[in-house]
């Protein structure tokens, strides 16, 4: 997994659930699954299944974040002298259409209610190290050009 930046507030957010999904979340999903596994036939146990499924989303979910804090860059946000990098609140003009977004990943914004584009998407692939007044173009899956102007960007403050 390729490095992610992420604010102190952001970290600290995603190494608190993590510790709780090891905890408490192990704990109370194990408890959940003894007592279904007592009440008899497990091939028809509704309550059982659930469980087990809810198990496996915790698991994922620990994985994912194990591999997200092991791979953070916490710190300071970029500086947009530097051109645009992941960690940026970036407004562009999109097919003429302007649009704000967050470069970076999901678990950086958090509940804040805002777009966000990795670096790793067409989007993100194009912008990064442009700088604002730039304009530069994309291919988007379906094949179509996509072309972009950065009108504005500021670091992400959440």
């Amino acid at each position: 997994m390729a490095e992610i930046w992420l604010t102190q507030d952001a970290y600290d957010r995603l190494k608190s659930e993590l510790e709780q999904l090891e905890t408490v979340g192990r704990t109370e999903i194990a408890k959940r699954i003894e007592i279904a596994r007592e009440e008899g036939d497990l091939r028809e146990n509704g309550g059982y299944h659930a469980a087990k499924e809810e198990q496996g989303k915790i698991e994922a979910r620990i994985r994912e974040l194990s591999a997200k804090l092991k791979d953070a860059v916490v710190g300071e946000a970029p500086d947009v002298k530097n051109g645009i990098a992941a960690g940026m609140v970036v407004t562009a003009k999109i097919l003429g259409d302007e649009e704000v977004f967050l470069l970076g990943s999901r678990e950086m914004a958090g509940d804040a209610d805002i777009d966000v584009y990795s670096e790793g998407s067409p989007l993100g692939q194009a912008i990064v190290g442009k700088q604002i007044g730039e304009s530069t173009q994309y291919t988007a899956p379906n094949g179509k050009v996509i072309p972009v102007e950065i009108v504005a960007a500021r670091p992400y403050e959440g």
